[in-house]
């Protein structure tokens, strides 16, 4: 579930991956505590893209979002089923192909700029398999919470060790984009111009043998063509990210 490393396309909408991926890790690890069933379901960063929006979440589909509010309203509302495009198994199924981020194109990926968009909307249905009831499918977090204190990092820590992932964001810059391997940082004479904000999710951290730097292991949703096959590590407290991480607990049972 973590090792899946997904893909928003030609759209905006890192903020309803880094946050749905967490929860869905969070659900899948907590099943293996509770349960003898794992739950291997996979959730829809297109029901959080669509549905969570301007009035609910303060987020605009494939124009951007917050990484905090999609947490509360995954315990007011919670998300329906939904894997990658064509997939067909789930509820809502993401509605644009993987492609090429800022690396050569392979394969069957082209370039994103090729990619129409095609925007989530919020369905009352599920699009992708019309045999599941959509309000039935739905899966709730049970509350919400972000990392503010003097011990922020060993919070931070502490939570992704007894929960799972947690959500994060950070001031993304050009350099950003062709991270091959390393611990990337903030370097003024190299980086570039500043991008905006850019939402992933925090998995681990450690100390790079190299370099000595402190750092947090990241999955992004550009697919595991990109970066380290998708993860990344970026240095521990750089470009905003200690301050832009937030969580929630599940149930026991879903």
């Amino acid at each position: 579930m973590i090792n899946n490393i997904r893909d928003q396309s030609d759209c905006g909408s890192c903020w309803a991956f880094g946050t749905t991926e967490a929860l869905n890790d969070r659900i899948c690890i907590n099943s293996i505590a509770n349960s003898s069933t794992v739950d291997t379901k996979y959730l829809s960063t297109a029901d959080t893209a669509g549905c969570c929006n301007g009035k609910e979440c303060f987020s605009f589909g494939c124009n951007g979002g917050q990484v905090a509010l999609p947490w509360g309203w995954f315990t007011r509302t919670g998300v329906v089923s939904g894997s990658g495009y064509g997939d067909g198994q789930y509820c809502y199924d993401y509605t644009m192909p993987m492609c090429a981020h800022h690396v050569a194109p392979t394969g069957s990926l082209v370039d994103c700029s090729e990619i129409p968009t095609v925007e989530p909307t919020c369905p009352t249905t599920c699009p992708t398999n019309t045999r599941i009831r959509y309000d039935d499918d739905k899966v709730k977090a049970f509350d919400s919470y972000g990392f503010s204190s003097s011990n922020t990092v060993e919070a931070i820590m502490q939570d992704i060790m007894t929960y799972g992932p947690v959500t994060g964001a950070f001031t993304v810059y050009e350099s950003f984009e062709t991270y091959t391997s390393g611990v990337w940082y903030y370097d003024p004479a190299t980086s570039g111009a500043s991008l905006g904000g850019h939402a992933i999710k925090v998995i681990g951290w450690g100390t790079d043998a190299t370099s000595g730097l402190d750092y947090w292991l990241c999955n992004n949703s550009w697919n595991n063509t990109w970066g380290m096959q998708g993860t990344f590590m970026i240095k521990r407290g750089d470009v905003g990210i200690n301050d832009q991480m937030h969580a929630g607990r599940v149930p026991l049972t879903q």
